[in-house]
């Protein structure tokens, strides 16, 4: 992990900047290096390396945009582009300022940081693949700014390797350890309801999808109650933990399955997002949800056709196995409103049609939350540029789910996937304030796309918290005015 820090040591300076602002370079280049960037800017190149014995200078020019996500995003991207320079010097310490009139310094940081990242814990040599970068220093920046900015990267990057490790090292069991670990790290409280527990609550959903397990089901609750906080009324967040998805009976192809240790991306973003809020104090509390097993097939597996009977006494007609997400996630929806929460987020890779839909590129949502809780989501969407297109949930398309012989199916009839399985949710949050979020397109790549590195992408985690963080500054009251449609 590259660590972001404040101060101003003799490091290799990157210096952002505009073509408008050049003038202001002369306390860190010469006067020849600043005839050169001129001459440079006016060509419209972006980077400039000036090699020294002692001071290296590396400088990146930014176009002007009235554009404050673009912008934000830009500075982001640049910050991952200059790593290949860094990379190639084998630099191990860089110090930025900003001299663009846009302070863009937090984001480069944050990307290159985020772009440095590397899961190495497998490997036998793991220093020959190391990247050189070891510390990014902001010069003037706000300690306190530079430091809430490196707890957050840190989130980022244990999402990342959480979703990262191989279903062969990581269980359902392995993950809950993982959370209890990092709640013992962070600054929150974990606690795991095992099968015993599950089997007394009912707790079908879970319970059906692990019965070809020989790893026993997890349900892990994470609690963060700061005594900052502004209300009693909690948000709950929810993530789908399917530590290795076969797709049971109803089998996954072949070169779809290889990747489905993923497919508990919604729980680390869920751990990810608490790990932040509590290491940044946030006031504001908040409960994790995370029901943990693999989807495996064997003689005990659940079967389609079978019924089962889930933890809210509903009865579900299993049409196909691979559809298993939606019935976890909803024994934890109905486990949710004993808390009467403000406002229930779930985070699960959850259908393939979100992927079709939107590919890499957005998080598909929907719910019955008001709609400023919406606008605030999108938001932070925007800020983060993990963005979000909201899909409906009309009544028609719960016609789908209308069963024969139970009270639903657990899928619909093929179309527009993401929001039949939306719909069946729905059903298990019944009046809570609520917004599913489908992460199954960016929650892990085949590429990397600019600084979200390949494989896990730690996608909501920043999100989450640019939400959580507004949230509690602007309202008052969760359950009355902030959750009133405006």
């Amino acid at each position: 992990m590259t660590a972001v820090a404040a101060g101003h040591p003799d490091n290799v300076q990157i210096v952002l900047a505009e073509k408008e602002t050049l003038d202001r370079l002369t306390d860190l280049l010469l006067p020849s290096e600043l005839q050169f960037l001129h001459a440079a800017a006016e060509r419209e190149v972006k980077t400039c390396f000036f090699p020294r014995a002692q001071g290296a200078a590396l400088v990146r020019l930014f176009a002007p945009s009235t554009d404050p996500a673009a912008n934000a995003e830009d500075a982001r991207l640049a910050g991952n582009d200059l790593l290949r320079e860094i990379r190639q010097y084998k630099i191990e310490r860089v110090t930025l300022h900003n001299y663009c009139r846009d302070n863009r310094m937090f984001q480069v940081a944050e990307g290159m940081a985020l772009g440095n990242y590397q899961f190495l814990k497998y490997y036998t040599r793991p220093e020959k693949k190391e990247h050189s970068l070891r510390e990014i220093c902001l010069a003037g920046a706000d300690p306190e700014a530079v430091a809430e900015l490196d707890n957050l990267l840190d989130a980022v990057c244990l999402t990342r390797s959480l979703v990262n490790e191989p279903h062969s090292h990581f269980t359902a069991t392995d993950l809950a350890r993982a959370a209890e670990i990092s709640a013992q790290q962070f600054g929150f409280e974990a606690e795991v309801l095992g099968m015993e527990t599950l089997e007394n609550l009912k707790m079908g959903g879970l319970l059906a999808v692990n019965q070809a397990s020989d790893v026993p089901a997890q349900f892990i609750v994470l609690h963060y109650c700061p005594e900052t906080a502004r209300e009693t009324a909690p948000i709950v967040l929810i993530g789908k933990g399917v530590v290795y998805d076969t797709g049971g009976l109803s089998l996954k192809p072949s070169d779809g399955m290889d990747y489905m240790k993923c497919d508990m991306a919604g729980a680390a973003t869920v751990i990810g997002a608490i790990a932040v809020a509590a290491k940044n104090k946030l006031p504001v509390r908040l409960i994790g949800l995370i029901p943990a097993t693999d989807n495996k097939i064997g003689e005990r597996a659940m079967s389609p056709g079978d019924v089962i009977r889930m933890y809210s006494g509903d009865t579900v007609e299993v049409v196909n196995t691979d559809a298993e997400g939606r019935l976890i996630l909803a024994d934890a929806l109905h486990y949710a409103k004993q808390y009467q929460p403000a406002l229930v987020l779930d985070f699960a890779t959850l259908t393939g049609a979100a992927v079709r839909a939107l590919g890499s590129q957005a998080i598909c949502y929907m719910g019955t939350a008001p709609q400023n809780v919406k606008s605030a989501l999108e938001k932070s969407g925007w800020n983060t540029y993990e963005r979000l297109v909201e899909l409906p949930l009309w009544k028609e398309y719960g016609e789908e789910l209308k069963s024969n012989i139970a009270d639903l199916r657990n899928l619909g009839a093929g179309n527009a996937g993401m929001i039949t399985a939306g719909k069946f949710l729905q059903h298990f949050a019944g009046d809570m304030p609520w917004l599913h979020l489908d992460i199954a397109g960016p929650a892990y790549l085949r590429h990397a796309n600019g600084y979200r590195t390949k494989e896990g992408t730690g996608v909501g985690v920043r999100l989450l918290y640019d939400f959580l963080k507004n949230y509690s500054a602007s309202i008052t009251s969760p359950s009355a005015e902030a959750l009133d449609d405006q």
